[in-house]
């Protein structure tokens, strides 16, 4: 791990070295990931009930991420240089505002997009501003916590709010009344708790004052997003190859597989993909959790990863060939573990090659790029006209050895310090 990792800190206050500060940050980030995945499993319900078609539902899952990258990468960056906290505040406020569009929105695609992008935008700051702050707040003065913890907690806050957030919301469109209300009416609630949260929450970064872009350093957004060229390289060779298996695994499991079986579970769909969602994300969570007791150096943790997606893979190339119940489940827990190990791992190598002024901005370029997972669902559904979901499932195990061999050729090279 890079030797400076914390930035230039506000008033250090002895009492919060060991109070666990991060909790409430990471009740704002489990409040937006719940946000942002309470809407997968109701996919099933709105092409039921709103007549949208798989391309139309998958395009309205991948809406999000039109919010997701700009808070990423401005956000971020505007956080290394503005401190984590005003960036950070807005938000569970989005969440709950994203929350309250996709109520009123209806059956209505455009006012479901829109509410998608609101949903977006809140976990777009959560996951660069908001893991950035569970990392430094984890760390010394704040926290003397094991190495990796830091990584470990913003992941896992990820984790377990993609995972209930989903599970919560299948189940009460499923069995409770108003199911296109309720199950965003608690995630409303849920966000502006973690809104009141973070008010007393300790800043770790001061506004300052630095050169635009310093000499060997590579720029995305002018002078907010300066990363260093050995950096930038090693993040090109090693991260780039496995960033987008973590939602490309992630959302084969939640969402292309309830697809599948939405025939085959008719006593109740949308249940059974909320199921789904939380076997995925509960062993992703267990995996990011127990994973600190593996041991594994760099180069291994990224074999172990990218090993699960292509056994993810061809098990989902199983489920999608025979159809039951328990192949859908266990295809579903191995790409949820390669989703939490690929997360987990990326984390980790960001954590350790980033500078105290860079960390927000690198781990906003490694969201940005696992999102291009996200767009697995939509593709997958245009290229069923033609190709069978067991050969393209085929298709994507082979694209994950592929990105195995280039990660692994990539870690090879020593991480740089920062």
């Amino acid at each position: 791990m890079s030797s400076n990792v914390m930035a230039r800190t506000t008033t250090r206050t002895p009492e919060l070295r060991r109070s666990g500060g991060w909790a409430a940050v990471g009740v704002a980030t489990f409040s937006t990931a719940w946000g942002g995945n309470q809407f997968t499993p109701l996919l099933v319900m709105y092409r039921a009930d709103g007549g949208f078609s798989a391309l139309t539902a998958d395009l309205l899952l991948f809406a999000y991420v039109l919010g997701i990258v700009p808070a990423l990468l401005v956000g971020g960056s505007l956080s290394d240089r503005f401190g984590r906290r005003p960036l950070m505040l807005p938000a569970p406020v989005l969440a709950a505002v994203g929350s309250a569009i996709l109520v009123v929105g209806g059956s209505s695609a455009w006012a479901l997009g829109v509410g998608r992008v609101f949903s977006g935008l809140a976990l777009g700051l959560a996951m660069a501003v908001g893991g950035s702050w569970i990392k430094e707040l984890s760390s010394p003065p704040w926290e003397t916590a094991a190495k990796g913890a830091g990584a470990r907690r913003a992941a896992m806050s990820l984790t377990a709010g993609f995972g209930l957030g989903a599970a919560v919301a299948g189940a009460l469109a499923e069995w409770a009344p108003a199911p296109t209300v309720l199950p965003y009416a608690v995630n409303i609630a849920v966000a502006l708790v973690a809104w009141v949260l973070l008010l007393r929450t300790p800043d770790t970064r001061t506004p300052q004052r630095r050169n635009c872009i310093p000499a060997g350093a590579h720029s995305i957004f002018g002078c907010w997003n300066a990363i260093s060229a050995g950096t930038w390289r090693r993040f090109v060779r090693v991260l780039v190859p496995v960033a987008p298996w973590v939602f490309g695994a992630g959302a084969s499991a939640y969402a292309v597989l309830p697809a599948l079986m939405a025939d085959h579970v008719a006593g109740a769909p949308v249940a059974f993909s909320a199921v789904l969602c939380l076997v995925a994300l509960g062993v992703g969570f267990t995996v990011q959790h127990s994973a600190r007791h593996w041991g594994l150096d760099d180069r291994t943790g990224v074999v172990v990863a990218l090993s699960l997606v292509v056994l993810g893979m061809v098990l989902a190339a199983w489920a999608a060939a025979v159809l039951t119940v328990w192949a859908a489940l266990i295809a579903a827990a191995m790409l949820g573990a390669g989703y939490g190990m690929t997360l987990l791992v990326g984390l980790q190598q960001v954590e350790r090659i980033a500078g105290p002024d860079d960390l927000a901005a690198l781990t906003a370029v490694f969201y940005s790029l696992t999102y291009l997972g996200f767009a697995v669902p939509a593709a997958l559904a245009f290229l069923s006209r033609s190709l069978s979901y067991p050969v393209m499932f085929g298709f994507g195990a082979i694209a994950a050895v592929v990105s195995l061999f280039a990660a692994v050729g990539g870690s090879r090279r020593p991480v740089p310090i920062s």
